[in-house]
């Protein structure tokens, strides 16, 4: 048994990446599964949908790589996180669709939350603030909305779990009902000091405890899949939530070290070690990772619209048909246009946290077509990376954080988006030889539980640089472009 099966649930795709011995990719197969939008600012997903993605991907991986069930030594699995589902506990039948975690249509109740004075007791004890962005909300939203289902959570016939947690249930045939720390302190449940749900949001939500997951490591044994599905059954030895996944993937184990992920949205996280630093920047204070009970934790910094931003000039804007067509645009562009493009489509994220602000462009003069408009869209996942670094600076002073940047995500595979990257935080930026870091996280986690992957020092001594991106954009024309993304951005949450 030689290989490790990694199961990367996202937001707009499942995939499924087989790692062999030397963790290294086999095969990798992936589907992409229908967003809905029934209303303005609300992002669901079909719970079936992730499931059958999710089945099928695993076994078109196996099956392209030409191997048996007794190839396989584990499964790890890493997802989207915040996002909801809640099914019944005896048919696995979910009672709504997955509301997904740029949803933003609890931002009224968040702002009541805010008012009634609950949002520092929400932060003390899940480092997290009162948000539509986590789940606590979403399972509160469903329980009230949904007919007779806050009756039946009481009752002990339904559960509630995060993406990871869902799948497991499908995965063991409904008798593992379990996540890992990191996708419990994402929720805005769980008490990420003492290491438990905490029974007093709970009740502020009204949310019947009875339908909360156990809660183990990151490595840990999270159950065995059903026999009939990959032909024998498989342990499940390792869950991150992605972001997380990304930050074990990146071997960013020693306090200072950080890493952003460039997916759907960005994700920013620097690993502050044993101590759980309060942010006085709006960042959020998070659990990296936890092996034998002990927690590691990170600042965090979300931006909701990363890749999302690409997809919209494909999908909104049908300027390109694909993704990879967006940087020969923006090497185009006119360099005498200065577009800013503020991506706020559901919403701006860290450091602002402003869920009703909506998306806005500045700049547009006559001459503006799709070479000035891809240039912006990748120009401003650059600006909220900078937004993210600076917070994260403020709130870790003198502790001596990484002057280097550790990137991974699809969109880091760009050179023009990681070079601007670079330009515009005036800092080094470092690509991995192995991208697919999320994955490769998730991978190692359950590998090493498995004993087929090296410790964690022997993990971090393999990572491998595949290039460097130093800064080259002058002082003056630095601040220049920042200071219009600033001004943009203070237009926008005026408007």
């Amino acid at each position: 048994m030689t290989h490790i099966l990694a199961i990367d649930q996202g937001t707009t795709s499942s995939r499924a990446i087989l790692f062999d011995a030397d963790m290294k990719i086999t095969a990798t197969a992936q589907e992409e599964f229908p967003q809905h939008f029934p209303d303005s600012g609300w992002v669901e997903h079909d719970p079936g949908d992730l499931w059958s993605t999710t089945a099928g991907t695993c076994r078109a991986a196996i099956e392209k790589a030409g191997l048996g069930p007794e190839d396989i030594a584990a499964i790890g699995i890493t997802n989207q996180r915040e996002t909801v589902v809640v099914w019944d506990k005896e048919t696995g039948k979910p009672v709504y669709n997955a509301i997904v975690w740029q949803d933003r249509r609890t931002a009224d109740y968040c702002r009541e939350l805010r008012e009634a004075g609950h949002d520092k007791m929400i932060t003390d004890r899940t480092g997290l603030l009162a948000d539509p962005y986590f789940s606590a909300t979403k399972l509160k939203w469903i329980l009230d909305h949904v007919e007779g289902a806050r009756d039946r959570a009481s009752r002990g016939e339904l559960l509630f779990g995060t993406v990871d947690c869902f799948l497991i249930w499908k995965l063991t045939g409904g008798v593992s009902h379990v996540t890992d720390a990191t996708n419990a302190a994402r929720t805005s449940l769980y008490d990420i000091h003492k290491g438990r749900w905490s029974t007093t949001i709970c009740e502020l939500f009204d949310i019947p405890m009875n339908m909360l997951p156990e809660v183990r490591d990151c490595a840990a044994d999270f159950g065995t899949t059903r026999p009939d599905l990959f032909g024998r059954p498989v342990p499940i030895l390792g869950v991150a939530g992605d972001q997380q996944a990304a930050t074990i993937g990146q071997a960013c184990f020693e306090p200072g070290m950080l890493k952003s992920t460039y997916g759907t949205g960005c994700f920013a996280l620097l690993n502050t070690g044993e101590t759980a630093v309060t942010s006085k920047n709006r960042l959020l204070t998070t659990i990296a990772y936890q092996f034998d009970g002990k927690p590691t934790y990170a600042l965090e910094g979300s931006i909701f619209v990363a890749g999302a931003v690409v997809q919209w000039l494909r999908d909104g804007l049908k300027i390109i048909r694909d993704a990879a067509e967006t940087q020969p645009l923006a090497e185009k562009a006119d360099p005498n246009q200065n577009i800013v493009l503020v991506p706020a489509f559901v919403g701006l994220g860290a450091p602002y946290w402003h869920a009703e602000c909506r998306g806005a462009v500045y700049g547009l003069t006559r001459n503006s077509g799709p070479e000035e408009f891809a240039r912006a869209a990748l120009e401003s996942v650059g600006y909220q990376t900078r937004d993210l670094l600076e917070a994260m600076q403020a709130d870790w002073q003198g502790e001596g954080a990484s002057a280097t940047l550790r990137v991974d995500g699809g969109m880091s595979a760009s050179d023009w988006a990681m070079q601007f990257l670079s330009d515009i935080i005036g800092a080094s930026v470092d690509r991995p030889e192995v991208l697919e870091t999320t994955a490769l996280g998730a991978a190692w986690l359950a590998g090493q539980r498995a004993g087929v992957y090296p410790d964690m020092q022997g993990f971090s001594q393999s990572w491998r640089l595949e290039r460097t991106f130093d800064p080259a954009m002058p002082d003056a024309e630095r601040d220049e472009k920042y200071g219009n993304w600033k001004r943009a951005v203070q237009s926008t949450l005026a408007y």
